[in-house]
């Protein structure tokens, strides 16, 4: 695959295709890590996205625990507006 490098006010840029996107799993905004020798230049991820998964989140919590002071004073607030 061929991308073009392209003036973006004082720096060049290459646009990644939305293909090469979804194969890396990134969207816009996510850091890459550019390492550079000779003639050759790879970007990665900068660092590997977490994969959670439901059940090990919910096995981290103590469900027994006591509830937070601060949430039990707003969830017994009253409706102040048009509140449902």
């Amino acid at each position: 695959m061929e991308v073009k490098v392209q003036q973006w006010g004082n720096s060049a840029a290459i646009r990644l295709p939305a293909t090469v996107l979804k194969l890396m799993n990134l969207v816009s905004g996510d850091v890459l890590k550019l390492d550079v020798s000779a003639e050759v230049m790879t970007l990665k991820p900068a660092k590997a996205k977490p994969h959670y998964q439901l059940a090990d989140l919910m096995a981290q919590c103590d469900l027994s625990a006591p509830e937070p002071a601060e949430l039990a004073a707003w969830n017994s607030m009253l409706p102040v507006g048009r509140e449902a």
